[in-house]
């Protein structure tokens, strides 16, 4: 026989509850506070003795994937991207595993046993930590909801592993001649599309939700106010507008491409979109990877993914010096902590001549002048 008075939730003007488990039933009673919880157990405890508690048959709890669903339809405030990266998870990982055990009925060991089979089978902890959100989320509302005395996912840490990211940037000489490839293939079709992901580091979802009234030729710049993602029109990632500067190249060659879109839609309406299909509606996707591919190999060059042209604009003005603030805000990183975590470890020795000049601060660096004030004082130290 078990009578136990405690807080789900601790906190002050937090309810208190009475947990009765006695051969074999368990239940439970809410109780406004402490003191008051501590007499309605005592008296139980005696029914408990003289057999007159009598348990109420337990409602069935729903099943984990029947209350995600309805946790999913529950007004959130989330981009849709998130929405479908919760959606995915739940189908392809969660539900095949937990989706018909009644919400109540999952333990911590369950849990703690399918994130390790997860990072077993090569999963990478990242992901892992993306599959486990939707499941804090669901748990925790089933807690406020007192469908659960317990969250057994509270305090369950993930095993850490460091892994380098998976980043194949070009080099100079290779955007080079990836350039030169785009603008030979099917009669530079693809060039300004290329050239803008290389010279702007915007995302390929940017680039194709990119309009006319984006681009401001006078000032070389690109605002990017959307993105295009699995056929939607969503904000950028951040959800932030940001300013993307244009080299004086990409900005004579955007204004050409306007140029030729006005001469072929002459007497119509110009299209919307700066980069477009034959139809003049929004570049494709696939398109676009396809024209990539033939690119880099009518080039010479390996295979990359469209996303490591991102990567390329990035490290190469990384490496050539520039100011990683403007570059992790060109990006559209939320924090500049981003931009390092990620593109840190391809800075060894960049910037070792301003190290160096570090040695100017001692007495006997050549162009201290040894009659100095200052040359003076440290050396009579």
């Amino acid at each position: 026989m078990g009578v136990k008075v405690r807080q789900k939730v601790k906190g002050k003007g937090k309810p208190w509850w009475v947990f009765i488990s006695h051969k074999g039933k368990r239940t439970s009673r809410k109780v406004d506070d402490k003191k008051a919880a501590e007499e309605v157990a005592s008296i139980i405890r005696a029914k408990l003795k003289l057999g007159e508690f009598d348990f109420e048959k337990p409602k069935q709890a729903p099943s984990f994937e029947e209350y995600a669903k309805m946790w999913l339809s529950l007004p959130h405030d989330w981009k849709e991207s998130t929405k479908e990266s919760y959606l995915n998870n739940l189908e392809n990982h969660i539900y095949p595993v937990f989706g018909t055990t009644p919400i109540n009925e999952i333990k911590r060991k369950d849990l703690k046993s399918f994130f390790d089979k997860l990072l077993s089978n090569g999963v990478a902890t990242n992901t892992v930590a993306l599959i486990r959100s939707p499941i804090i989320g669901v748990l925790s509302h089933a807690l406020d909801s007192e469908l659960i005395e317990t969250n057994p996912i509270v305090g369950l840490k993930l095993i850490q592993k460091k892994t380098q990211l998976d980043i194949e940037p070009l080099s100079k000489d290779d955007v080079g001649r990836l350039l030169v490839a785009a603008q030979a293939y099917n009669k530079g079709a693809y060039y300004s599309s290329i050239l803008c992901a290389l010279m702007t580091g915007m995302r390929i979802g940017e680039v194709r939700a990119l309009k006319w009234n984006d681009v401001d030729f006078e000032n070389r710049l690109i605002e990017v106010k959307r993105s295009c993602r699995r056929g939607r029109i969503t904000k950028p990632k951040s959800g932030k507008i940001r300013r993307v500067d244009m080299s004086p190249h990409l900005a004579k060659v955007l204004r050409e491409l306007k140029h030729k879109q006005w001469k072929k839609y002459a007497g119509k309406d110009l299209p919307q979109w700066v980069f477009t299909n034959i139809r003049g509606g929004m570049l494709r996707y696939m398109a676009f990877k396809k024209a990539l591919m033939a690119c880099l190999k009518l080039a010479g060059l390996r295979k990359i993914r469209i996303h490591d042209l991102r990567h390329t604009y990035a490290t190469i003005r990384l490496l050539s010096g520039h100011n990683i603030g403007d570059v992790s805000y060109q990006l559209g990183h939320s924090s500049i902590k981003i931009t390092y975590d990620t593109y840190g470890h391809w800075l060894p020795g960049t910037f070792k001549s301003e190290v160096d000049e570090l040695d100017n601060l001692h007495p006997d660096a050549p162009h201290m002048h040894p009659e100095s004030d200052f040359g003076k004082k440290v050396v009579s130290i």
